[in-house]
């Protein structure tokens, strides 16, 4: 077989591919890589079915083009003939009368215009020969370019079993030659994209789309031409071959299942199934009639968008119509004629097979793609193959890329989604503690100028009213200057504790026993019976080296602030744990809980919610302020609605353990 094996049939335009993996599902052949993201026909793999180029709906795949060598083929001075499928009645249905579409395709410049239904009234010929001779082996018909080059490709083994008969088109090619001349050039017209890569006896393929083109770019229009009748020889029930069961038709043989010795398959899904089961011996006495598309109607070089079978009820017509017409008498004195014309060809096996990665390397695949188990196979068939195994034998072999996998995207996204929403959480607290200590340094330094200014006049104030106290025997006047100490010592604590929350950088590291630290500061506050308390320690080693001073009056506030927070009774629980990098002191309490709108606030300086005059605000500042100075955090979850269960705070102190080095 003479042909153009290399080829470039098919292209992808790479701006045009969306990712959605249609072409690799269409493609009988698995003759798309994808790469990047990236749908690329593997031209060395390609049958020419077109599968790829119908199903694309972003127009990323196109096909070899051949106008340009059709034109320069027509102005050169040998004589040029135009070979017409026979599925031209399908695509120019537009045209009131055919005649006129044959007229225009002499007005491009052909010498000739032949019916390539003829060379099927040859091949069927031949093919009858072959299936009438019962001890002939059974043979898979050859008249479809695609399905040969899938024979060859990936079913070598079988390419003896192709029936020994050239194509039609290949046929007719040799009959005007016969008729025309030797130097005679031929231009094959139809529906089929392969066409172009089978055989070098044909000088140019043009689709039924190239046509319209070209009569579109050389201005020729339906009306203008001289109709015209194709040029002999003429075309019995040939003209019936391009739809289903075709052969069979021309031959004018039924297709029955129970004397019958041939079965008909057509489309992407049937023809391969079909092939597989001829070589595992299933079917192997049968003759099998195949087509890659849906007959040649459904060509993919047709206008798109075409009703099945509309177009085979226009064939039929036009059949019906022209068979009135023809001169029996004179066709078969055609076939008579050119009956003498070798028909044979030949194949050689092409062999394009990948090889099988070992089992545990598509195990290994699987895995990468979250098939761990039988369970995980889907089959969902969103990657372009039909099942699990398959795209991990095509990622294995180059073909294919796990994120093909629809599911496994889809849980990646949303893990990432997670992780990412994660990330975003912690870059919020990250931000709000720094806006807490941006706020408490600007705060720390307004309170030890504020607390500097007026620690020396409260102390004047507080000398001389205990001396006016001791002094004085008059019993209303006492009372009013022992309010005044009162509350001047009250002033002296607030200015005490805004000193202590202007500190900074003021920590003196010691090793200090955790559970013992915790019970001393439990001790160090007045609790009421009706709380009941709890420390629990879960550290192997609580010793930790931290500031006693400062971490005592940190636990300390906690325990005031949880023991005010339970009017009536509760619980107070301490833990100590260890938690990955950190040391963490739980101080959680069963009181009335914070408000929501008030939990972005507790570490706010001179931010509080007690009663005027029983707090100032600066215990939890004061606390987040000692915390950091650790290098540590501090967090609170709290819950003030009885509804979503029970109420009640909980700090959680994170110490680093790197500081106990």
């Amino acid at each position: 077989m003479t042909e153009v094996l290399y080829k470039k049939l098919v292209t992808t335009i790479p701006d045009l591919c969306r990712v959605c993996y249609t072409c690799v599902r269409e493609c009988p052949a698995k003759a798309i890589r994808i790469e990047n993201g990236q749908a690329e026909v593997m031209h060395e793999r390609c049958i020419g079915c077109g599968n790829c180029v119908q199903v694309c709906s972003q127009h990323a795949k196109v096909y070899l083009n051949e106008e340009k060598e059709v034109l320069a083929l027509l102005k050169s001075e040998l004589p040029v003939a135009a070979l017409v499928a026979p599925s031209f009645p399908a695509e120019f249905a537009d045209f009131e009368n055919l005649r006129e579409l044959i007229g225009m395709i002499r007005t491009l410049g052909f010498n000739y215009v032949c019916e390539v239904a003829f060379g099927a009234d040859l091949v069927a010929q031949d093919f009858r020969t072959v299936i009438s001779d019962e001890n002939h082996p059974a043979v898979i018909s050859s008249d479809c370019p695609a399905v040969v080059y899938y024979v060859r490709h990936y079913h070598p083994n079988l390419v003896p079993s192709l029936a020994r008969v050239a194509s039609p088109m290949v046929a007719m090619t040799r009959v005007v030659r016969k008729k025309y001349g030797p130097n005679l050039r031929t231009v094959f017209i139809g529906p089929c994209i392969s066409k172009k890569a089978e055989s070098n006896e044909v000088d140019c393929v043009l689709t039924f789309q190239e046509l319209r083109h070209l009569f579109k770019s050389q201005g020729i229009k339906a009306g203008q031409a001289m109709p015209s009748d194709f040029d002999s020889p003429l075309a019995g029930r040939g003209m019936i071959f391009p739809v289903k069961r075709g052969m069979l038709q021309t031959l004018n043989i039924p297709e029955d299942l129970f004397d019958g010795n041939i079965l008909v398959a057509e489309g992407k899904v049937n023809f391969p199934a079909a092939i597989a089961e001829f070589e595992n011996g299933a079917i192997s006495s049968q003759h099998l009639e195949l087509l890659c598309c849906e007959g040649c109607l459904m060509g993919p070089g047709m206008t798109p968008d075409g009703k099945r079978y509309a177009r085979r009820a226009m064939i039929g017509n036009y059949v019906r119509e022209k068979m009135l017409e023809r001169d029996t008498e004179a066709w078969k004195r055609n076939i008579d004629e050119f009956s003498a014309i070798d028909l044979t060809q030949t194949f050689e096996p092409s062999d394009r097979r990948l090889d099988l990665p070992s089992p545990s390397k598509i195990r290994k695949v699987l895995a990468s793609i979250g098939k761990q188990n039988p369970q995980d196979h889907l089959n969902c068939g969103a990657c372009g193959y039909d099942s699990c195994e398959n795209h991990a034998i095509a990622i294995a072999q180059g073909l294919a890329e796990s994120d093909m996998c629809l599911p496994y995207t889809i849980e990646k996204m949303h893990r990432s989604i997670q992780e990412l929403n994660l990330s975003n959480e912690q870059l919020a607290k990250v931000q709000q503690a720094l806006k807490h200590s941006e706020k408490l340094a600007h705060m720390g330094q307004l309170s030890a100028g504020i607390a500097h200014e007026l620690n020396n006049p409260l102390g004047v104030v507080i000398m001389y009213a205990n001396i006016l106290l001791d002094e004085c025997q008059d019993e209303q006047i006492r009372q009013d200057l022992g309010l005044i100490v009162t509350q001047a010592d009250r002033c002296k604590r607030i200015v005490g504790n805004l000193l202590n929350f202007a500190r900074k950088n003021q920590v003196r590291l010691e090793e200090t026993d955790l559970l013992k630290l915790a019970y001393d500061s439990l001790a160090s506050v007045i609790i009421p019976d009706r709380i009941l308390t709890h420390v629990e320690s879960r550290l192997r080693e609580p010793l930790c080296w931290i500031d006693h001073e400062q971490m005592t009056q940190v636990l300390t506030n906690l325990i005031k602030n949880a023991v005010e927070a339970m009017p009536a009774s509760g619980a107070l629980t301490l833990k100590i744990e260890s938690e990955g990098e950190y040391i963490v002191i739980s101080v959680k309490d069963t009181g009335t809980g914070i408000a929501p709108e008030n939990m972005d606030k507790v570490f706010t300086p001179f931010f509080t919610t007690k009663e005027i005059g029983k707090g100032t605000g600066l215990g939890l500042a004061t606390t987040y302020g000692i915390i950091k100075m650790h290098k540590g955090k501090i967090e609170v979850e709290s819950n003030d609605n009885p509804s979503k269960g029970p109420t009640g705070t909980c700090f959680n102190i994170l110490l680093p353990k790197i500081n106990q080095s």
